[in-house]
C-alpha cells in the first residue's frame, strides 16, 4: 500500500520508488506535453511531467509518431507514459512496449471527452462502461512492474457522477493513484471544476488523489491542498502560456507571497530555451514552425505584440527569430520597451532585409 502523509504543510506520498511532497504535476495534453515543453515545465518547478496520450493500437502497429510520443530524456524524470484504449489486450501490449522505454510509472487515460476518442469507448468512454474500464487497470496493473496510475473525470454527466465508487473499484484491483479531473465527460472544459468532488475521492481510498481542473493561479494550487486534501496538483491549461505557474504556486503555497511575473529576460531566456529543445526533437524546420503556437505565452503583455508576432511568422529558421528576440531584450522594464518599441521595430526591418525575408 502507498503510504500518503498529510501535515499542515506537506503532504507527502510514495509512487514506487518515488517520494513526492507537495506534488505539483503537468497535466498530460495533446500536442502541448511533448518533451520540450515537459522540459520548460521541469526548469520551472514540476515535479512529475506525463506524455502526451499514446493509443494503445498505434504502439501495437508500431507507428512512428506514437513511438516518438515515448521519447524520455534523463531530465525529465520522474515521468509517465500514458496509453489510451478499448481493448485489454492491446493496453496490456502497450503497457509493456511503454514500460521498456523508462518511465518511473504507467498511466491510463480515462478522462479524455474529445468526441473521436470517447465515442469510440475510449478515454472517458469508457465511464460509460465501468466494467470495461476496470477490467483495463487490473490486467495493465498484472502485466507490468512498473506502477500503474489512471486520470478519469466524476463521469460520463452530471445524472452518472460515479468518482467514489469509480476510485475504490481503481484501488481494488491495482491502480497506485488515481488524477480526478473534477469535469464531467459531458461539460468538456466548460463550467466550473467541483472540487467537493476530489476531496470525497480523497476520503473514499488509501492511494493517493491527484486534483486536476481550474488551477490557473498559484493560489488556486494552494486552495485545491487545502479544500480537498489531495496528495497532488495536477496543472494543465494553467501552465499553457505560464510555465511559470509551477515556480510561482510553490512560492505561494511556502511563503504566502505572489510572486511578480518573470522579467522579460527570463521570458525570452525560456523561449530560446523551448527552441532549442523543439529543434533538438522534431527538427530546425518543424521545430521552429510548431513553436508559433507558444509565442504568445512567452511575448504576453508586451507593446505591438501581435505585430511583432506576425513578423517571426515566415521563419523557419531559429536565427533570424533570436536577432529579433535579442531586439527586445534591449531592457526587461516593460515601460522602457514600450518607449523604445519604435527603434526595435526599425531594427527587425533592418533585419528582415539582412536576411532576404
Amino acid at each position: 500500500m502507498n503510504e500518503i502523509k498529510n501535515t499542515s504543510d506537506v503532504r507527502e506520498f510514495r509512487l514506487g520508488n518515488l517520494v513526492i511532497k507537495n506534488g505539483l504535476f503537468l497535466a498530460p495534453m495533446e500536442d502541448v506535453s511533448d518533451y520540450p515543453f515537459r522540459m520548460i515545465c521541469r526548469e520551472l518547478g514540476a515535479d512529475v511531467v506525463y506524455s502526451e496520450f499514446i493509443s494503445s493500437e498505434a504502439l501495437i502497429r508500431e507507428a512512428q509518431k506514437a513511438f516518438l510520443k515515448m521519447t524520455i530524456r534523463p531530465g525529465e524524470h520522474p515521468m509517465a507514459i500514458q496509453i489510451y484504449g478499448n481493448r485489454t489486450e492491446a493496453m496490456v501490449e502497450a503497457a509493456k512496449i511503454a514500460e521498456d522505454k523508462g518511465p518511473d510509472f504507467i498511466d491510463i487515460n480515462f478522462g479524455c471527452p474529445v468526441k473521436k476518442i470517447a465515442l469510440k469507448g475510449a478515454g472517458a468512454g469508457l465511464l460509460r462502461d465501468i466494467p470495461k474500464m476496470i477490467e483495463i487497470s487490473a490486467a495493465v496493473a498484472r502485466a507490468v512492474s512498473l506502477p500503474v496510475t489512471a486520470k478519469t473525470r466524476l463521469g460520463w454527466d452530471s445524472d452518472t457522477i460515479q468518482i467514489v465508487d469509480i476510485a475504490r473499484q481503481l484501488q481494488d484491483v491495482g491502480i497506485e493513484a488515481l488524477a480526478v479531473h473534477a469535469r464531467t465527460r459531458a461539460q468538456g472544459y466548460k463550467g466550473q471544476a467541483e472540487w467537493d468532488w476530489i476531496q470525497k475521492a480523497v476520503e473514499a481510498v488509501n492511494i493517493p488523489v491527484i486534483g486536476n481542473g481550474d488551477v490557473t493561479e498559484p493560489q488556486h494550487a494552494a486552495e485545491m491542498f487545502a479544500r480537498t486534501g489531495c496528495a497532488a496538483v495536477m496543472i494543465g491549461r494553467g501552465a499553457i502560456h505560464n510555465p511559470w505557474i509551477f515556480r510561482h504556486s510553490k512560492q505561494f503555497i511556502e511563503t504566502g507571497t505572489v510572486a511578480e511575473p518573470p522579467a522579460l529576460s527570463e521570458r525570452l531566456e525560456f523561449l530560446k530555451k523551448h527552441y532549442l529543445y523543439n529543434m533538438e526533437y522534431k527538427g530546425e524546420k518543424l521545430g521552429v514552425i510548431e513553436m508559433r503556437k507558444h509565442l504568445s505565452g512567452y511575448l504576453r503583455g508586451l507593446p505591438h505584440i501581435a505585430k511583432f508576432r506576425l513578423e517571426l511568422m515566415p521563419f523557419d529558421r531559429h536565427e533570424p527569430i533570436f536577432e529579433r528576440l535579442d531586439t527586445l531584450n534591449i531592457s526587461s522594464n516593460y515601460k522602457e520597451t514600450v518607449e523604445t518599441y519604435r527603434e526595435i521595430t526599425a531594427r527587425a526591418a533592418e533585419l528582415t532585409c539582412k536576411n532576404g525575408a
